[in-house]
């Protein structure tokens, strides 16, 4: 009987064993959490981010979508370890992460801003996608052609026969409304508070000559009108790109080189296009991603 004990207690402990051996072949499974905040081209942005991922490696992805408060809310939950990536804009986190008060050059600040991100944060910067998505400014395109107006200068010479058009907390923004026309010395004939949904109907209907914009707003791709160039650089630049946990790079040693084929792939007037398909024509994010990543060679069919 203690014979038989025995042999049953040693077969216990080699199933055992193999049981145990076959869980550790298995391996961990490899996940990335991305989250996104909530804008249409951060939800294109995070599908095509995901779609990299699972195509070159064999992590799987979670995604959040739309974090409520975006960056105010993303980076500490990052720093805590419930996200490992998201897309940022540097101009957010100069001045809003960091709290830098200066606006050095572009080259100067993001050179900062990823030592910075790295020292402080344990936050790595993978690239810039290549669109700055910041404030702008565009003038009806029959005008801008009769006067040959192509940056906020050339606005200047013809303002006082225009008519400025802007969401009300544009005329209030400290580098809002007074500070853009002391700097260029615009002085429009009228100004008009609009709503920031109603801005583009009114421009396209002719009621105003000129109006504030993001440089990415899906609208502009089907709105006849023409982006000044800020000649004097009044606006913060707002380029895109990842943001990683460094851990997760040390973890995946792979990810690192596919987040970067996101690298300068996406113009201004590319993620305008990439919004309003979304925003107007109702088409799917993660479809609409797979589109323009095999349009650029960056996945298969």
């Amino acid at each position: 009987m203690n014979k038989y004990l025995r042999r049953m207690s040693i077969l216990l402990v080699f199933v055992l064993l193999i049981s145990l051996i076959g869980c550790s072949g298995k391996g961990e499974t490899k996940t990335i959490k991305i989250a996104t905040k909530p804008m249409t081209e951060q939800f294109i942005l995070g599908e095509m981010i995901a779609l990299l991922i699972e195509a070159d490696t064999d992590i799987t992805v979670e995604m959040t979508k739309g974090v409520g408060g975006g960056t105010s809310n993303i980076h500490p939950a990052i720093i805590k370890g419930d996200f490992d990536l998201y897309p940022e804009y540097t101009g957010t986190a100069w001045s809003f992460v960091l709290k830098e008060k200066g606006i050095p050059d572009d080259e100067t600040l993001y050179k900062e801003l990823t030592k910075k991100y790295e020292s402080e944060y344990n936050l790595k910067w993978v690239g810039l996608y290549g669109f700055n998505n910041t404030y702008g400014l565009v003038v009806r395109k029959e005008i801008a052609d009769k006067y040959n107006i192509k940056t906020y200068s050339d606005l200047a010479k013809y303002s006082k026969d225009l008519v400025f058009g802007a969401e009300y907390d544009f005329f209030e923004r400290e580098d809002g409304f007074n500070a853009l026309t002391k700097t260029y010395g615009l002085d429009f004939k009228k100004t008009v508070d609009l709503d920031i949904g109603l801005k583009y109907n009114a421009i396209n209907s002719k009621e105003i000559d000129v109006m504030n914009i993001f440089t990415t707003d899906g609208q502009l791709a089907i709105s006849d009108v023409t982006v000044l160039v800020d000649d004097k650089d009044f606006y913060q630049t707002y380029y895109c790109g990842t943001v990683v946990r460094m851990d997760a790079l040390e973890k995946y040693p792979e990810l690192e080189a596919v987040l970067m084929k996101m690298d300068n792939i996406i113009t201004d007037s590319e993620m305008s296009a990439l919004n309003n398909k979304v925003e107007a024509d109702g088409m799917n994010e993660k479809n609409l991603a797979r589109e323009f990543l095999i349009e650029k060679g960056l996945l298969e069919k």
